[in-house]
């Protein structure tokens, strides 16, 4: 590159933060041959004005400073926790609420005040989440937990070591600055000793300090570099390295440490440590403790050997243990009630640590199903989060939308009517928040300056049929095609569809695409998990002397549902349901 171009480079960047990025200068873009800037895909939808100052305010993930309507539910879940600032281990807590209670919310503020309070007042607690939606087995559950403490003991003897190496090079310093002062000391002392008539005619309170000076090499005592330091005054910043670590206490006793003792200013003076060589082997005690740690992989190991390393990890260091297990319930249901007892069962075993749990479920009755020893343990203190009623929803919208929105980008009906929605679906804050979220981006997409009630009727349709796409995309693959035959029923005109009619379409559709064909008892079962899901409506009627069959009609928008089920690779084979379903009918 020239010169002139590397000068051209350098003149299209903009220094922010004393970091070169690229620059927002548009005066040397591409120009059409009309003179006017080429627009690119992307232009016109930044031209408008964006309506939110802070989208993430409004997603489920965002813990606010602040929790409306649940100060009671905070209040007990610290009043509980408060123990474990004491250095004692808090009672075990289950919290019970319905989806958009608060739940997860109120759980994850306590423990952010917990960990802030714990560093304030030096005292070790640390604390856990896990979602068992994502992470759902045993297994992953102790592997997940066990490598977040193996990080987190690599980062304490990191920090531990740098202190230890700042000592180190304390007692260099100390040491370097007392021998030039030792050794200006001795050049007095020869010159007065040449003057002397008698070469050992000493004065006795010199030839002490003679001897020290001569019985090192460096002009340090062997007690100043020897000696342990006194037990008064120590620091417990040193007094315990690592919390757990094995450090022998000195008490006082001269018999451990001769006669002299550490200087008031030497480095070690305050610490356990009577030599540089003892902060030494300290330092290697932990370079191997931590060497020895080893993360444990997400497959392959035995369950009990994990549950060990987790163990072994937890109990390195002297703290409390909070652990978080969000939507417990599915971890029971998935993998049962084992991981609940040992970790329910560990504080009898743990000789550093102390451990508590937290579940949140939205299952009132996932403990019915426990072993009784994990539920007694486990479900020491309950806490019940209510359903939102629509002016508490009404209360979280307007404090979230006064950080989410531009001022004036909401119309005043905007928020009661999301409120309403929500509060008709179990109180659901957050639907209520997914709801205002949704209406915010559809009026920026039409460049609307103002959010009104029209952008909050067509965010609660795309909800619905975002909500349906999902469910419609997770079905089996047998479920899918059953709704598939009832699609295509529907779509060649027939209505109050049989289960019969259903189970010959189904037949077909197996053959085309080589799946097992179900029995028609069988997919009757499906029909109505499809009818509880509320993708169909499925009613029992009577044919008198026929006997009677279910009416099946679709509850959910028919070519949103259809595009849904052919972007699935097995069913995008069928290429022509038409003359297929015709010919059935003919049949």
């Amino acid at each position: 590159m020239s010169d002139d171009d590397s000068e051209i480079a350098r003149s299209d960047e903009v220094e922010i933060d004393g970091t070169n990025r690229f620059s927002s200068n548009f005066e040397n873009a591409d120009i059409d041959d009309e003179g006017e800037s080429n627009q690119g895909l992307f232009d016109d939808l930044l031209s408008g004005e964006p309506i939110f100052e802070n989208k993430e305010v409004l997603r489920p993930s965002y813990t606010p400073h602040e929790l409306p309507h649940r100060s009671d539910q905070i209040n007990k879940m610290a009043t509980i926790l408060v123990a474990a600032l004491r250095g004692e281990t808090p009672s075990n807590i289950l919290i019970y609420g319905k989806t958009g209670t608060g739940k997860t919310a109120s759980a994850k503020f306590v423990s952010k005040e917990l960990e802030s309070t714990s560093q304030k007042y030096s005292v070790p607690c640390d604390v856990e989440y896990i979602n068992c939606e994502v992470t759902d087995t045993q297994y992953r559950v102790l592997a997940q937990l066990a490598n977040k403490f193996i990080e987190k003991n690599k980062r304490r003897i990191a920090d531990r070591v740098d202190e230890l190496e700042s000592l180190l090079e304390a007692v260099d310093a100390y040491e370097s600055s007392d021998s030039q002062s030792t050794q200006s000391t001795d050049a007095g002392g020869e010159a007065g000793l040449q003057t002397s008539s008698d070469p050992f005619d000493v004065d006795p309170g010199s030839e002490s300090e003679l001897h020290t000076s001569s019985s090192t090499g460096d002009g340090i005592s062997p007690e100043s570099v020897d000696s342990p330091p006194e037990t008064e005054g120590s620091n417990e910043e040193y007094a315990s390295p690592v919390p757990g670590d094995e450090v022998d206490r000195i008490d006082g006793d001269d018999n451990h440490r001769g006669s002299e003792r550490l200087s008031a200013n030497h480095p070690l003076e305050s610490t356990p440590f009577a030599t540089s060589d003892e902060v030494k082997d300290r330092i290697t005690e932990l370079e191997d403790d931590r060497d020895s740690f080893e993360d444990v992989p997400m497959t392959g190991w035995p369950t009990d050997r994990v549950y060990s390393v987790f163990f072994d990890a937890v109990d390195y260091d002297e703290r409390v243990v909070v652990i978080m297990l969000d939507e417990i319930d599915k971890l029971v249901e998935k993998s049962g009630d084992d991981t609940l007892y040992n970790l329910s069962r560990m504080n009898s075993e743990l000789e550093n640590s102390r451990v508590s749990i937290i579940g949140i479920s939205n299952d009132l009755k996932f403990t019915d199903f426990l072993d009784p020893r994990v539920k007694s343990s486990l479900g020491e203190e309950e806490i019940v989060f209510p359903p939102y009623d629509a002016n508490q929803l009404r209360d979280i919208l307007e404090q979230r939308s006064e950080v989410a929105f531009k001022k004036g980008a909401l119309s005043e009906d905007v928020i009661p009517l999301c409120a309403a929605f929500a509060a008709q679906e179990h109180g659901d804050a957050r639907r209520a928040l997914d709801l205002l979220r949704t209406a915010g981006e559809l009026a920026e997409r039409s460049q609307a300056e103002t959010i009104v009630e029209e952008h909050v009727r067509q965010a609660q349709d795309k909800i619905e049929l975002d909500r349906v796409v999902e469910v419609v995309r997770t079905l089996p693959t047998q479920s899918k095609l059953v709704l598939f035959a009832i699609i295509s029923l529907e779509k060649n005109g027939v209505h109050s569809i049989n289960t019969g009619e259903v189970f010959n379409i189904y037949k077909r559709l197996c053959e085309e695409i080589d799946a097992d064909v179900l029995t028609q008892r069988r997919v009757t079962d499906l029909i109505s998990e499809l009818d509880m899901l509320g993708i169909v409506n499925a009613i029992v009627v009577s044919k008198g002397r026929y006997g009677r069959t279910k009416e099946i009609s679709l509850s959910v928008p028919l070519e949103e549902t259809e595009a849904v089920l052919l972007s699935d690779s097995r069913l995008s084979d069928i290429d022509d349901i038409q003359p297929f379903v015709q010919a059935r009918f003919e049949n």
